[in-house]
C-alpha cells in the first residue's frame, strides 16, 4: 500500500525477496501486494491532488517531470496502464494522476489491471519455479513486463483509434441525414 504513496523501496523488490525465501507463499504475497497497492492508489491520488507538484518536484528532476506531464496529458490511460507494471515506481503515476485531475475511477481500473499482471506474474514464476525464478526475474522480468506493457499500450491505442473513427462516421452520418 505504501508503495503507491511514498515508500522509497518499490513493493516489487520486497515481493521478489520474500518469494525467493519461501516460494510456496508467492501467490499469497502477490495477493497482499496487489490488494495493498489498490488500497494505496487513491491515497497517492489524494496526495497528488492536494500537494502533488511539491512532492513531484522533490522526487523528480524538472525536465523529467515536464516530459512526464506532457506524456500524461496526451496518453494518460496508456501511461497508467504501462506504468502500473513496469519497474518505474507506481507512486509517480498515482501522484501524477492527482496532479492532472485524472478521473480516480479510471486510475483504479487501469491500476487494477496492470498491478495484477505485475504482482501475479512474479508470484506465479516463484510458485512454479521456486528459487530458480529469482534468476529469471533478475534477468528477464523487467524486459517481459516492458514488452507486455508495450503490447497492452498498442492494443489500447488501436481500440481508441477504432472508437474515434466510429464516432467520426456516426457524426458524418448524422450531418448528412440532417441536411
Amino acid at each position: 500500500m505504501i508503495d503507491a504513496i511514498l515508500f522509497p523501496i518499490p513493493a516489487f523488490f520486497l515481493q521478489v525477496s520474500l518469494s525467493a525465501l519461501n516460494p510456496e507463499t508467492a501467490i499469497w504475497l502477490a495477493t497482499v501486494g496487489y490488494v495493498g497497492s489498490l488500497i494505496g492508489t487513491p491515497i497517492g491520488y489524494a496526495i497528488g491532488k492536494t500537494s502533488g507538484n511539491l512532492v513531484l518536484n522533490k522526487v523528480m528532476k524538472k525536465k523529467w517531470l515536464d516530459a512526464a506531464t506532457g506524456i500524461f496529458r496526451k496518453h494518460g490511460e496508456a501511461a497508467i496502464l504501462v506504468g502500473s507494471f513496469t519497474p518505474i515506481p507506481f507512486k509517480l503515476f498515482t501522484i501524477m494522476s492527482g496532479v492532472m485531475k485524472y478521473p480516480l475511477w479510471k486510475l483504479m481500473g487501469y491500476a487494477a489491471i496492470g498491478r495484477a499482471v505485475k504482482f501475479y506474474a512474479v508470484g506465479l514464476l516463484f510458485y512454479v519455479y521456486g528459487r530458480a525464478a529469482e534468476q529469471m526475474v533478475d534477468r528477464m522480468l523487467g524486459l517481459i513486463l516492458l514488452g507486455a506493457g508495450a503490447v497492452v499500450a498498442v492494443v489500447w491505442l488501436i481500440v481508441r483509434s477504432v472508437r474515434k473513427k466510429r464516432k467520426l462516421k456516426q457524426s458524418e452520418v448524422l450531418t448528412e441525414s440532417s441536411s
